[in-house]
């Protein structure tokens, strides 16, 4: 069976962790899905997923988003970034997943003065368009081996793809689906007044269809 790695940095999260990553996992089917946290020890039970203490050998990666910042870096970071230097799977990024295989592959990460929470239009150097969700205040100002393919107004690197790797990252989280925000709310993971910086949470693109080669 295939093996999917999720490095699952929001882990201690019920609605953006359990939720967020049952909504990645969902556009791979028939896999066998491995947990790494290196962030937290304090995790909760998914009720799905092998939890692992280290990364395995698989077929696929992904790096979700999380509360901990790529400019503010933490140890635990750098086995992160090893990862992303020497795997030779596919490998995809969100949101922080996005910031630290840039940073991770010679590229600069800052923090903004404010935080980002909304949907905004991203647009394609193909020149396709569409709305996704951003939650974020790191920015990505360098992609370092990376080439951007989409920015948005207030995000200049919002979309990258590797040019001779199989890596794409996203700064915005295809994975929160209008299910995924009214259970952040439902569970208390998000407030009301937080839940309305996003409207009616509808966004053009999914996991499968902002991320996933063919």
């Amino acid at each position: 069976m295939l093996r999917l790695l999720v490095v699952d940095l929001l882990a201690e999260r019920e609605a953006f962790g359990k939720k967020g990553v049952e909504e990645i996992v969902r556009h791979f089917p028939n896999h066998e899905v491995l947990l790494w946290a290196p962030h937290t020890t304090n995790f909760r039970d998914y009720q799905f997923g092998k939890r692992i203490d280290e990364p395995e050998e698989c077929d696929v990666i992904v790096i979700t988003g999380s509360r901990r910042n790529v400019s503010q870096w933490e140890s635990w970071m750098d086995e992160v970034s090893d990862l992303i230097r020497t795997c030779s799977v596919p490998l995809y990024g969100i949101c922080f997943g996005h910031q630290i295989i840039c940073k991770a592959l010679g590229g600069d990460v800052i923090r903004a003065e404010n935080n980002s929470a909304f949907i905004a239009e991203v647009t394609y150097t193909d020149g396709t368009k569409g709305k996704q969700l951003f939650t974020h205040q790191d920015h990505v100002v360098n992609p370092g081996e990376m080439e951007v393919i989409g920015s948005a107004e207030h995000c200049k690197i919002a979309v990258c793809q590797h040019p001779t790797r199989p890596i794409k990252t996203v700064q915005y989280h295809p994975e929160a689906v209008q299910s995924v925000l009214e259970y952040s709310l439902e569970c208390g993971d998000m407030t009301s007044l937080e839940r309305n910086n996003f409207g009616d949470g509808i966004q053009d693109l999914d996991v499968t269809q902002s991320l996933l080669y063919e």
